[in-house]
């Protein structure tokens, strides 16, 4: 899997992850986000995401792109049907 190293990234990178919808624990889709300036924490980004920010973690996948999501996306999870 080619990812992003989180350490690596800065205020204005877009990125794309795999996003795991909390309410389905099964529904996960690729979607498109923005690292951001951390708003509570001025020596941190975060990740902006559904209008929502969030805390970047270690072992966060982070794409440079929508495909190398997809490349990854089918690694983890295979085609469906």
């Amino acid at each position: 899997m080619n990812t992003i190293d989180p350490k690596d990234v800065k205020p204005g990178d877009e990125v794309h992850v795999i996003y795991h919808n909390p309410h389905t624990a099964t529904v996960a889709n690729i979607v498109p986000a923005e690292i951001v300036q951390h708003p509570k924490d001025p020596n941190k980004v975060a990740l902006f995401l559904h209008e929502t920010f969030h805390t970047i973690e270690d072992d966060d996948a982070l794409f440079s792109s929508e495909e190398a999501a997809e490349a990854a996306y089918q690694e983890l999870y295979g085609e469906e049907g």
